[in-house]
């Protein structure tokens, strides 16, 4: 999926006759968090990637993968982050940073090109932001629910976005931390809003509306 490895610069931001638009944002469904013997592996990876799939389809063109990246020279208390993960420290375009060929279908190649953004921060909001425009309403999946997924959405409510996490399509680094993390994100209401898959797929019918 080399080839899908787009900047946001690239994308289109919300056009004004559209200002309040539903997106679904896949998070990090990426080869370093889903193959068996990555320091990174998510244990659930697996299970969610079908789940992904189906709201990748529903939401069809208002779907955007995002990548997790390391920067070319850590700053900050990035640099002890990367000491500790030194593996880690590889171009953008390294195979460990594409996301999973599993989904390579999801929407088809031609329909995802230019729908693919990358970050080397957790949080995904500042790629994601031209996208959903100021009054939109952001549709989470993808992983590590206690990781990237709440720093998104974080992001998202405090900057006055409507954001839905869709529990049963998000994985995290445990089972525990996972559903500490949902919980964590529901205190937010109603400015983080918890759903399960067929409420997604629901949205992504009403987005088509909106």
């Amino acid at each position: 999926m080399n080839d899908l490895a787009a900047t946001a610069a690239t994308l289109r931001p919300a056009p004004s006759s559209d200002p309040a638009r539903t997106v679904l944002a896949v998070i990090d469904m990426q080869n370093v968090f889903g193959e068996p013997g990555s320091p990174w592996l998510t244990p659930r990876f697996a299970d969610v990637v079908e789940p992904v799939r189906q709201l990748a389809e529903a939401y069809g063109d208002r779907a955007v993968f995002t990548r997790f990246v390391a920067p070319d020279s850590p700053q900050g208390s990035w640099v002890p982050y990367y000491e500790e993960w030194s593996f880690a420290l590889q171009p953008p375009d390294a195979p460990l940073w594409d996301v999973v060929p599993s989904l390579d279908d999801a929407a088809g190649p031609a329909e995802r090109a230019g729908r693919v953004v990358s970050a080397t921060t957790f949080s995904k909001w500042s790629q994601l932001r031209p996208l959903v425009g100021p009054h939109g309403r952001l549709v989470l999946c993808g992983v590590s629910t206690d990781c990237c997924v709440i720093s998104t959405a974080l992001a998202a409510a405090d900057d006055g976005i409507e954001v839905l996490v869709v529990a049963d399509a998000c994985a995290g680094v445990d089972d525990d931390s996972h559903a500490k993390a949902l919980h964590v994100m529901s205190l937010y209401a109603p400015l983080v809003r918890v759903v399960d898959l067929a409420e997604g797929l629901a949205l992504a019918r009403e987005a088509e509306h909106r």
